[in-house]
């Protein structure tokens, strides 16, 4: 019986109870007591929530994330209120699962995106973007949906449309606190375009397509695939998965403590061919292949800590483009983590990265509308350089954090043109539930 019946009952246990010592009768109630009383618990009943089904749990997560962005791209700037991004945006997650037999389970994820202003998307002439995944302004879109079988002792199987085994793997290990707002991916800045110094005009060339499959983000999607988990051994795990039509990928992970220092580090393998649509290009390109790798570590009793990422993607395959080599990131994060406030731990940090573009292709001019005026070149390769520094308060009482952070951006264009300094500076705050 939910709480909200059990309430209405014990009401009208009190009622009847005030009724008896007075000198009406219950026959004076007249006979339709009892079914306005259900009447009435039929309708609380309707309006509550359910936990599952007795059998399968329901557990209700996820985050909230907002941010103010000024930025300047040399010869213009605004401010604009945005997403943290997809994958990193709103959500809601609905997860469960139920015991099968001693030691096995089965359960599910439900993860629905809520996309308002991409900041994967938003650039100079549109502030709101439109979501990757709904092609929308505003809109909700499924992220995750998958089912799971895992065995304590054989590890999980998975199917549905997941992360794979590979997706963002490297990312994944920076434990520092500030992986939001400080990561090696082109969020806030990847669809704005490039202007060239000496015209003032704007380039077809954007930011994030300056270095790369967003930089090193060559597979952070989700897609329909079977994911096969290991269980945890010393620290050490690892991950395959297979997915339409047709990649494959594999990961292997690490995490433990070796006296004072905190120690996380994991590394992927992921291939594609040029119809799976994760390949880490927007049109159709090549086959690929892509290797990340990624490490952190921490001084516990200090805070201090460093992350390192590197990422390696190579073109196979390719007839469309020739051979045109490979592309790389370099994605370098070193700070200190301290709880010097009650409100929780405070992380300062510097970064650094260089992401290289090595398809290369041609750069045409814009007017201030958008409109192509011109062509300044073809360039054979691209790459963009990036340094920032932050800091990020955390708010347990909340489950809350709150960051402000600056990053100043270059580009390298083999001289087509002269590329202008991109700046931003971000305030954002991400509240859990």
């Amino acid at each position: 019986m939910s709480k909200y019946s059990l309430s209405a009952l014990v009401a009208a246990g009190l009622l009847a109870g005030g009724m008896s010592v007075s000198s009406a009768s219950a026959a004076d109630l007249g006979g339709n007591c009892c079914a306005d009383l259900e009447e009435r618990i039929a309708e609380l009943e309707s309006t509550t929530a359910r936990k599952g089904n007795r059998k399968v749990s329901l557990t209700v997560s996820g985050w909230v994330g907002q941010q103010v962005t000024w930025w300047d791209d040399g010869g213009q700037s605004d401010v604009y209120v945005n997403d943290l991004g997809t994958t990193l945006a709103s959500h809601v997650k609905f997860t469960g699962q139920a015991q099968i037999l001693p030691g096995w389970t089965a359960g599910y994820v439900l993860h629905l995106e809520a996309v308002g202003s991409d900041s994967l998307t938003m650039n100079q002439f549109d502030p709101d973007g439109n979501s990757v995944l709904t092609g929308t302004n505003n809109g909700v879109g499924t992220l995750q949906s998958f089912w799971f079988i895992k065995s304590d002792q054989l590890g999980k199987v998975s199917v549905g449309k997941q992360s794979q085994a590979s997706d963002n793997t490297a990312i994944l290990v920076d434990g520092s606190g500030s992986l939001v707002p400080a990561n090696w991916v082109s969020f806030d800045v990847n669809s704005f375009f490039v202007r060239d110094k000496n015209t003032g005009l704007l380039s077809s060339l954007t930011w994030g397509g300056a270095g790369g499959c967003v930089w090193g983000d060559c597979n952070g999607a989700p897609t329909n695939s079977v994911r096969y988990d290991s269980p945890s051994f010393g620290g050490f795990s690892a991950s395959a998965s297979w997915g339409e039509d047709d990649f494959w990928d594999v990961a292997a992970r690490y995490a433990g403590e070796w006296a004072d220092f905190k120690v996380a580090a994991a590394a992927a393998y992921s291939q594609t061919n040029s119809t799976s649509g994760n390949s880490g290009n927007v049109i159709q390109l090549p086959d690929t292949g892509y290797f990340q790798v990624g490490a952190y570590v921490e001084h516990i009793p200090t805070g201090l800590f460093a992350y390192g990422a590197y990422g390696h993607l190579d073109y196979q395959n390719n007839n469309f483009y020739g051979d045109t080599g490979a592309s790389n990131t370099w994605y370098a994060k070193g700070g200190i983590r301290q709880r010097w406030s009650p409100l929780g731990h405070t992380v300062l940090y510097g970064e650094y990265e260089r992401a290289e573009n090595n398809l290369g292709g041609s750069i045409d001019a814009l007017n201030g509308a958008g409109d192509v005026i011109g062509n300044f070149g073809t360039a054979d390769h691209t790459a963009v350089r990036m340094w920032g520094v932050g800091a990020v308060q955390e708010i347990d009482a909340a489950a809350m954090s709150m960051w402000i952070k600056y990053r100043n951006l270059d580009a390298d264009t083999d001289g087509v043109i002269d590329a202008d300094h991109f700046q931003e500076v971000t305030f954002g705050a991400l509240i859990n539930f």
